[in-house]
């Protein structure tokens, strides 16, 4: 039985200097933004920014011209290919936003009573909410599939 997640270091080899450049500048930009929200309206809104995905809209095209120029070297079009790379990394941030907003949350409620308990606490949230999400997905995913197939396989036979 394989594993459903999997660590592989083959898109790092994929990218071109600049390509890094933009997710750094437009990572730092966003770092600095918030850091002059927060001098300006306090730590409580500047926290709010650094919740944003500072360089997932560099991330999305970045993965979207990655994949439309792997299939091109494979004599293929690949823009829909593209598409639904940037797509699926969409929904991963979209996950990860909402274990986040859990994390805060938790330690939100629970700083006051322990720093430490109020991270422990967070991180388990965290967790909890980004196992849950993911399982939710491919849950309504397998859904999906298997009721797009059933009219279709009824009228092949």
């Amino acid at each position: 039985m394989t594993l459903p997640i999997q660590l592989s270091s083959s898109s790092l080899r994929e990218g071109r200097w600049y390509e890094y450049l933009v997710r750094f500048a437009l990572g730092g930009a966003a770092t600095v933004f918030t850091g002059f929200i927060s001098s300006r309206y306090g730590a409580s809104i500047g926290g709010l920014f650094l919740a944003l995905p500072a360089i997932f809209c560099a991330s999305a095209t970045l993965i979207e011209s990655h994949e439309i120029r792997r299939k091109k070297e494979a004599g293929l079009e690949g823009k829909r290919r593209g598409q639904e790379a940037a797509a699926l990394d969409a929904a991963g941030a979209a996950l990860g936003a909402l274990g986040m907003l859990a994390f805060a949350a938790v330690f939100w409620i629970l700083v006051e009573r322990s720093v430490a308990g109020a991270f422990a606490g967070a991180s388990l949230a965290w967790l909890v909410a980004a196992v849950t999400g993911w399982l939710a997905r491919r849950k309504l995913r397998t859904r999906s599939a298997q009721r797009d197939r059933g009219p279709a396989m009824s009228r092949s036979r």
